[in-house]
This record gives structure tokens, sequence and C-alpha cells, in this order.
């Protein structure tokens, strides 16, 4: 037998003492196995609950990973980046790309036992655009949708009102899994809290703050086609426990409370990697990254040279690489290395003398007496509030760094916590300087969403601060008409490059899933999207 290593048995002692600390706050259970109480379910430890599980209404990430499992969607997307049958067999486009025509597949029922069909398709997408549902993010992604027309009992008809090529992508998501129509009609305006899909997994009920429980469809058939299980999930269920602090999510699996937890620390896959049963999955996230994005529109960021000289002023190669310990890589464009077209771009770093310069040039001359610089005996001073449920990868430390490293150059950043309403109030009354988030999708049009004119808060886009450049407009909107792969690149390209020169946003890491897996389980996998897929998992003695 091959001798352990000094720093394994250093690891084993610690995931020791997280077991004995996880039995002292939360009581001990078995360890997994037989006997556990689990019957044959996967535990699933998650860091927040979702606030609604109807996908075309909820815009948050834990909403659509947990749908992925309770949903099937028209069509899916790969590694690769092709679009492949699933719920639709096959599709024609006509019409100069403003008509789509889905052949569907035969067989399929709802958890319900509603019959997969053409009215289903056309009920799933009017409830999307529907006024009465309210959604937060669906909508938003098609706008462009006019209306869907029944052919036959396995056909419909979907019409656009202009061409957009990543109509395919966005019906591949979870956020458009096909919803019962007979559901969707008996719990109007409850569907937040009654999920009824075709996936591999049923919706079994809510306790709320406290878990969520899904089990197996024993129907099910369907499997997208990378799926290597062609039939019911090999688990007889999922039971998903919301625990938001990090150390006790850590600490459940460890002592074998639950089988798998997300959104595992940074600072713990060391421990992870280099430990006997346990196991660290990461699938690198596409879509946009965790960014600031700066108010061009009121002074003081309305100064280009302002804002090039906050991207100048923070180090922020070192502060990634403290906070999170080379588990997410720094950030350089505003899409990520995993989603297509991404392009680097600029690479200058920290240069407190280049944005020293700036500012001067700026007519911030002046000192006052914390050190902050000022113009006409104004101080230099940046508003950045933030909303506390959506600071997670330890995002308030790392505002508190940049904030930092901003007072060294003598720009005031006012980091501050509010509470949701009052954060809203800020983000839609455009009465902030800086906003931060990132968003998660495997298509470059996110940046649309960010920097189109078009695209603000009120129509359900993510441009926070009605950024208008009408070069970005002109490209953006191009890449969503041509079906010219190289031409969609090159257009993708270029609006990186522009947004980096003309500094509309500082970009700061490349998020990824962190999962962590006690050894028993297998064939966990993730979507294109990096959300966890528990179709194909099993759990072995």
């Amino acid at each position: 037998m091959r001798p352990r290593s000094r720093r394994v048995n250093t690891i084993r002692r610690t995931l020791v003492l997280a077991l004995a600390l996880a039995c002292v706050v939360t009581g001990c259970a078995a360890g997994p196995g037989k006997g556990d109480g689990r019957d044959g379910r996967i535990a699933y430890a998650v860091e927040s609950q979702p606030d609604c599980l109807d996908p075309q209404i909820s815009p948050y990430d834990v909403t659509a990973a947990l749908g992925r499992n309770i949903f099937d969607s028209l069509v899916s997307m790969d590694a690769e980046g092709r679009i492949r049958p699933w719920l639709a067999t096959s599709w024609r486009i006509s019409d100069g790309g403003r008509a789509y025509t889905f052949r569907l597949r035969e067989g399929v029922r709802f958890h319900d036992g509603t019959a997969f069909d053409a009215a289903a398709v056309k009920a799933t997408l009017d409830h999307t655009v529907a006024p009465e549902t309210k959604s937060q993010y669906a909508a938003g992604l098609i706008s462009m949708y006019k209306s869907a027309t029944v052919v036959d009992t396995h056909t419909v008809r979907v019409a656009l009102s202009r061409p957009y090529v990543p109509l395919l992508q966005v019906l591949s998501t979870a956020t458009f899994g096909i919803q019962s129509p007979t559901a969707l009609l008996a719990n109007r305006g409850r569907t937040c809290l009654k999920p009824v899909g075709s996936g591999p997994f049923v919706f079994a009920g809510w306790a709320r703050n406290r878990r969520i429980d899904l089990d197996r469809n024993p129907h099910y058939a369907w499997a997208p086609p990378e799926a290597e299980n062609r039939g019911p999930a090999r688990v007889a269920g999922l039971r998903v426990e919301f625990i938001p602090e990090a150390a006790s999510r850590f600490g459940s699996l460890s002592s074998g409370q639950v089988d798998v937890a997300g959104a595992v620390p940074p600072s713990h896959i060391g421990r992870l990697r280099n430990s006997d049963g346990f196991r660290l999955l990461r699938a690198a996230q596409p879509g946009a990254p965790y960014m600031l994005l700066f108010n061009v529109n009121r002074a003081p960021l309305d100064d280009l040279r302002v804002r090039r000289a906050l991207q100048r002023s923070v180090r922020l190669d070192a502060l990634v690489k403290a906070l999170y310990s080379g588990a997410y890589d720094r950030a350089w464009s505003t899409l990520t290395p995993a989603t297509a077209g991404y392009a680097a771009g600029d690479r200058r770093r920290y240069d407190s003398k280049e944005a020293a310069r700036l500012l001067d040039g700026a007519g911030w001359t002046g000192r006052d007496e914390d050190g902050y610089r000022t113009k006409d005996g104004e101080r230099l001073t940046l508003h950045w509030p933030y909303m506390t449920s959506l600071m997670r990868d330890q995002r308030a430390l790392l505002g508190q760094g940049i904030q930092a490293e901003a007072k060294r150059v003598g720009i005031e950043i006012r980091f501050t916590a509010l509470e949701p309403g009052a954060y809203l109030q800020k983000a839609i009354g455009r009465d902030a300087d800086i906003l931060a988030f990132s968003w998660n999708r495997a298509e470059p049009d996110i940046m649309r969403s960010y920097f189109d004119s078009a695209q603000t808060g009120d129509k359900g886009g993510s441009n926070a601060f009605g950024v208008k450049d009408a070069r970005l407009d002109t490209w953006l909107r191009e890449a969503t008409v041509t079906r010219d792969p190289a031409r969609r690149t090159a257009l993708y390209a270029r609006a990186q490059a522009r947004v980096n020169e003309e500094a509309l946003a500082l970009p700061v890491y490349a998020p990824a899933t962190l999962v962590g897996s006690a050894d028993r389980v297998r064939g966990l996998t993730f979507d294109v999207q990096a959300y966890p897929r528990f179709h194909d998992a099993r759990l072995e003695d």
C-alpha cells in the first residue's frame, strides 16, 4: 500500500475536526449508506432556497439549477455548443428566420399525466410573456416572440417579430423548461409553489427554509442525447437542503449528513481534492463574469478618465488570487472564457501612476484631510449599493478589497448593504455609480442584455445604467440575425473591445460551479450552463 503523505494526514484531521464541529452544532446522523434514513435518495445541500420554482418567473440560478432536474426543454445544447433534439425531434427555420416549426416527440407525459404536445409548448411560451406572469428574466429573452400556432398534435410553429439566431439556445435552457398546460391552468397564480414538468424528478414538497423533496419519475424515457442513462433516474430522489452558511454546508458534507454540497468555499477546495472519501467537481460557467458596471450618465463616472483611473487603481490579480485560491480566474472581458465568442482583450493591469495621471487630467487634483481627491471642494465619491442576499462567493469581502484599493489613489467608494426594496429602488432609479453582478448563459448574446440601449431594466434587460453606444447597438443587434459563425465571433470581439475602450465596466472574476461530493456518488454531471444534473447520478455502497 502506498504510504500516505503528511499533507493528506493533515487534511484528514481537518475533516475529522469539521465532523466534530458539525456534531456539536447540528447533531450527528449515521454516515451515508444503508440505514442512513434516506432510502436511496441523494441529500444535496445548497446555499439558498429559490424565491419561486416557476422557471419562467424567477431570474435566479438556484431556480434554474433545480428546475433542470424537473423540466425538459425543446432542444439541448451540448458541450461543443451544438443544438440537438430533445422534446423536439426536428425543426425547420423559415420566413427569413422569423418562423420556427418544431416536430415534437411522441409518448412524453408530464408528472400530472398530461400528454406533452404542441398545446403544451404554446401554453409555456404564452405563459412566459403574459403580463400577469410578471416574468423577471425569461420574457426578456424572447421579446421578439409573437405567437405559437398548433399545426397538429405534435407540430408547433413559433412566429417571431424579427429574426433571432440565438432562439434555439434560449429554448435549450432550464429557464424554458416546458410546463404542463393542465398545471399552468389549475395553479394559476401559484405556479411558483407547484412546478409540474416532464423531467427525471417530480416535485414532492417544499418545507420553507429547510428543504425541497424531489421523487424519481418512474416513467422517464426521453432524456437529452448527451445523457448516458436513457431511462428513469438511478436514485429514488433528491433531498435538497438549504444551508446558507458555508462552513455548516461543508461540515454537513464531511460528516456524511449530505452526499453533495454546492457552492463549496474556495478556501475548502484543497481539502476535497486531497482527501479520501470526497471529490471536488468543477464546471466553468459561461456568460458574463462578475463585473462592476459603471454609471456613465452622471458625474463623476461620465468622465472616461475617471473610469479608466478606477480600472487601473485595483490590484485585481492579487485580490482574486487571495480570495479564491485559484478556484476562479481573473476576468479580462465582459464574457467568460467558457462562452463562445470570448476575446480576452486588453490585459493592462494595476498602474497607480497611470491612475493618478488620469485623475489629475480630469481635474481631481486636490486632497482632503482623509486623503481623498477633490475638485472644486467636492470629494471624489462613488456609491456602490449591494444586496446582502446576492453577495455569494465572498463578494462582500471582494467589494471591501476594491474599496480599499481605490482609496489608495484617492477615490472614495461607499460600499453599502441595502435591503432588497431599497436596493431595487436605487438600481431601477439609477441612483448609484456602480452595480455589480454576473449572469450565467451559454451564449454571447448576454452582452446585448448588458450593453444594448434597448435592454434597460424596465424592459427585462441588464443595462442598469442606460448605456447608449451606437456602435455597440449596431454590432450586438447584427449578431442576433447573422447565421455566419465567423461573422458573429468578429462582432462579439469588436463589442468586447469597445466596452473595454470606453471603460464601461470592470470585469473581476470568471465564476465556476464548485460542488463537493462523497465518493459514493457517481455519475453527477453538469449541463452546458454548469448546472448539476442528477439524472445519471447513482449511489455506490
